[in-house]
Formats: C-alpha cells, structure tokens, sequence
C-alpha cells in the first residue's frame, strides 16, 4: 500500500489537483505500490517492453499546448501550476468542434463510493459536448481487480476499460496485449494532431502506453518527480521554536526532543518512505524501476546498502519511541493524517496533494492550522539522490471489437477530457454544469452537494492533460507544491526503466512480494537487518539472479526509453 493512503478514497487525479472549496480526501496517483507492472514485448508476445527506434516508430508526435500559459510553468519534471480561478467569461476553447459521432460507447471503469445514475446532468452534458453517448459500467474500486481479472478473461468486454497500473498482474497484462485495440494508426506521429489535447500529453507518458508491442493506452500523465512528500505541521513547529531538520541524525536528535508520549505527543508517524528518499533507494513505484545499471551490473534496490541504510534509519525511530504508537501497530491506513491534523505526530510522510486536502479540510476549523512539506536531504545532510517515478500509472483502453467509428469516438472523449486548465472543456469535466453542479462564490468554483456527488471519477480516467496543480482557493500551496517539485526534481534520476512498461516473465512476477511485509516488521524491530540479507539471498537463489539476466537482455536489445 501507499503509505498512510486512505482505503475508502480512489485515485482520483482531478480530486486532487483541482480546487474545491470542501476539502476531499487525496489518494496518491503514481502510488508506490509493490505490484509487478504490466506491459508487453513485441506482438505475440506476453513479456518485456518495447523503447529506443522500435518506440520512435509508433509514439505521438509531441505539441505542447499553446492555449492557455500557467502562473508557474513546468520545471525539472514539475507539474505546472495554475494558482487562480478563470471566471467563465475568460475560459478558453481547446476543442472548437465537437468530434464524435453520436456513437455510443461503454466504459467499465472503477469508482470508490455510490456512482451517480446515468442520466444525471453532469452525464448528460459530456456525452453532449463530445458527441459521444457514454454508458458508465462503474464498478467498486476496492475490488476492480477482481471484476477487471473476471471481464478480461471472458468473451464479452466493454467496449473501454480503464485498467490501474496496480492492477496490471498475473493475467491481466497478457490479455491487455490480446483484447484491446492498437491505437497506433490513429495517433502514431503526426496523426495526433488531429487530437491537439491528447498530442499536448508528454511523450514519457505514451511511451508508458505501449503494450505488447503497439500503442494500446491512453494514458494518464503524471509528474515523474517523487510523489511521496514528508509533511510537518509548520503552525506547531513555530510555536515549539522547532526549526525543520536537516539530516538524518538532526531529525532523530530533534524527534526525541519533540516527543511527549504522556501529552500524547509524538514526532512522526512511520517514515520508511522518507527514509528511501532521504538515503537514495531505487523508486519503489514498480518493480522495473527496482532495477538499474550501474557500472556493468544491473542492481536492485533490494541488494543495496541504500536500502539496508533506510530500514535501519527507520528502524532506529521506532526504538526511540518516537513513532505514534498507532503506527507501531501497524495502523498506518489513513489514520496518519488524521493523528497529524489532530496534533498528535508532527510530520508524517503521504502523496503531496495532502498538503491542499489537509488544509482546505482545516482552514474551516482552525484558521491558525498551516502544513507544509520540507525537502529531502541526503544520508549526509547534504543534497539527495532521488529516483523518478513513472510518468503514468492508469491506462484507459479499447477494445479489439470495437469498430473504427468507435476508436475515434473514444479519442474524441480523451482528447475532450485531457483539455488543460483554464478551458471551458477543463470546466466541464472537472467541475460539470454551472449553477447545477457547482457556482461562483468570492471567485471561486465551489461544488453543489450534487456536484460532489455526481462530478467525481469517471472521466477522470478518459484523457488528462500534460501534468499540472491547480488549488485556487489555496494559491500559496499551489505555489508551495510547485517549486517543491522543482527542487526535489533538480536531483532526480531517470533509473534504466523509467517510462518503460514491463511484464516480467510469470515465474518470476511475485518473487519479490514478501518484502514489503519484512521491510515493516524490520522497522517495527521485529526482525533484523539480517533477516532482510537473508531474503535476498533468497531470492537471488530462487529467480533473481535469473531475472536480472532477463532484465539485462530487454536492456541490451532495446535500450532505455530515456
């Protein structure tokens, strides 16, 4: 699991980087979960991936978006950042005719929550505006793996299905290769440009989408600087005269200052994420990005003394007993930030965008609350070495059976859907029908109840414009988010399989599945950093050295897609 990621809430990319004045719970898109990746090798093909000439061939050609500039533009991976509302009469158009056919199209996709009826106003205006006539088959998000695994293996799919990266194991990947439909001679080089959003959608990111050896996703863009931030409570740091630590030993000399257990007062919650950042572990976003080449040897992040150096770090925290006690249990879930905006840990580690959902959910009940995320040091204290995380990790899909009018009307609705910020077609999507699913108060867009009820999933998932941070309600942390990217992006690498989807062989897919369980119960001291050693000469023995030959060869015949 993410850390500290709230199981009742779906990854929904446009509840957390556009602006509602009722704050919502932010659940990490790019989510490090320890999951094999899906992808694919050339067709007919259940293994690999596909980068350098033989990805050239087949990816959109890139146009970056002319219609409207953001407030901050993007930077060393950044997101851009859009820090104020556009009232309607100054929205732009990105799609200035409609360009579906009136098809129908269905669309299974998962939803965390009650989903709308079908005919409701918000519905009812995208099918509209796109031309296209789109029946939701939303299914719960808790269990999407289960109905995706069922639906993919019979005869009969949707005509669209939106398939998480997480979601991408055991079976799942080889039948993305042999049910959905290549996309390629609809979008490969300039043949985009007839869909300008989607050709704005960075080229790491469609690169992302290629599966068995053609174009198959549409996907979802993100930024590739890390996602996962370690917060503070700067309000109760000022008042304690508390100044932000800057290096490892800083921080547990100052945690054990911080914490008051009998005042129910601890410094952090579980850290184990920071501690990856802050000692240099490979990217735990798949596992093609545990792998990287250094000198001759391709290495992973498991064999690393980073890694042994993390654990020890975070296992030294726990000793101290300056860990919430709830954590030490185990009770991570969503429960940190609810400990953290309850004054009980003052720094806990969770996707960036809490840095607006925590404070747009305090500001209506302490005026006084004020969080901000600090950067990264390195073992040291001195500048980090942080690993990129994919630059897309949910792909939308259509099916082979799907006639030609019917892939068009589905790139008619992602490129209606990857409109950028400050388009009447951004407004729509996001916020749906004015006056009925949202109005205008001091300036800004608020949801109606039935907005929230109605504008939430679904069409976050059909098309996604380049990344971007839009919180105008809270512009300063719009600005706070965007050049923390900045920074942190500045000492970013791109590990050998950063973009590149991968499908391990199936003997070797779950090899590495155990250690996300030892790594916990090491810093929770109930293992030892000898028992990790241990597993990974385990798993050396039992495939890994066998998978890193196979990891090396996809190396050497295809390249990076860096």
């Amino acid at each position: 699991m993410t850390p500290n990621a709230a199981s009742s809430s779906g990854p929904s990319r446009r509840s957390f980087l556009t602006s509602t004045a009722a704050a919502t719970a932010a659940v990490a898109v790019g989510s490090p979960l320890l999951a094999a990746c899906g992808g694919g090798g050339q067709e007919g093909r259940k293994e690999g991936a596909t980068s350098g000439k033989e990805a050239a061939k087949i990816l959109p050609a890139f146009v970056a978006s002319s219609v409207v500039t953001p407030d901050i533009p993007a930077k060393n991976g950044s997101a851009a950042g859009f820090s104020r509302a556009i009232p309607t009469a100054q929205l732009k158009t990105s799609v200035p005719k409609t360009l579906g056919s009136g098809g129908k199209l269905k669309i299974m996709s998962p939803f965390w929550g009650t989903p709308p009826k079908g005919d409701n106003p918000y519905y009812t205006a995208m099918n509209k505006a796109v031309g296209v006539d789109v029946t939701w088959q939303n299914q719960d998000g808790v269990t999407y793996d289960q109905k995706l695994g069922a639906v993919l293996a019979s005869s009969e799919i949707p005509d669209v299905v939106v398939v998480p990266g997480w979601n991408l194991m055991g079976r799942i990947p080889s039948a993305v290769n042999a049910k959905f439909a290549d996309l390629g001679p609809y979008l490969s080089g300039d043949k985009v440009k007839d869909y300008p959003n989607l050709a704005a959608v960075p080229t790491e990111a469609w690169q992302r989408g290629i599966f068995g050896g053609q174009l198959r996703g549409v996907p979802m863009p993100a930024s590739y600087v890390t996602d996962i931030a370690p917060l503070y409570r700067k309000d109760l740091f000022a008042k304690k005269g508390y100044s932000v630590p800057g290096s490892p030993d800083e921080f547990l000399a100052w945690a054990k200052e911080a914490t008051d257990a009998k005042s129910k007062l601890w410094a952090c919650d579980d850290m184990k994420w920071t501690a990856f950042n802050v000692f240099g572990v490979l990217s735990g976003g798949d596992k093609a990005l545990w792998w990287n080449l250094e000198g001759d040897k391709l290495v992973n992040r498991i064999e690393t003394e980073q890694y042994l150096e993390a654990l020890e770090w975070t296992r030294k925290l726990y000793a101290a007993g300056v860990v919430h006690p709830d954590a030490v249990q185990g009770k991570a879930g969503g429960d940190a930030g609810n400990r953290f905006t309850a004054g009980e840990v003052l720094v806990y580690n969770q996707n960036i965008s809490d840095w607006w959902g925590k404070t747009a959910e305090q500001r209506t009940q302490n005026a006084d609350f004020e969080m901000e995320a600090f950067d990264y040091f390195g073992p040291d204290g001195g500048d980090p070495t942080l690993w990129a995380v994919q630059p897309a990790n949910i792909f939308t899909f259509v099916s082979k059976k799907a006639s030609e009018q019917q892939v068009k009307d589905f790139l008619a609705l992602c490129n209606f859907c990857a409109a950028p910020y400050g388009t009447k077609e951004f407004m729509l999507t996001a916020y749906g029908v004015e006056g009925t699913d949202y109005t205008f108060e001091k300036g800004l867009p608020v949801k109606t109840q039935q907005g929230v009820n109605e504008v939430n999933g679904a069409y976050d998932y059909t098309g996604n414009p380049a990344p971007y941070i839009a919180y105008p309600d809270l512009p300063e942390i719009t600005k706070g988010m965007v050049e923390w990217q900045q920074r942190m992006g500045a000492f970013t690498k791109k590990s050998s399989f950063f973009g590149l989807t991968v499908t391990e062989p199936a003997r070797w897919a779950n090899l590495a599945d155990d250690f996300e369980q030892l790594e916990d119960d090491v810093v929770r001291g109930r293992k030892k950093i000898s028992d990790v050693q241990q597993a990974v000469s385990d798993w050396r023995s039992r495939g890994g050295d066998g998978l890193r030959d196979w990891y090396r060869k996809l190396l050497d015949d295809n390249g990076s897609a860096d």
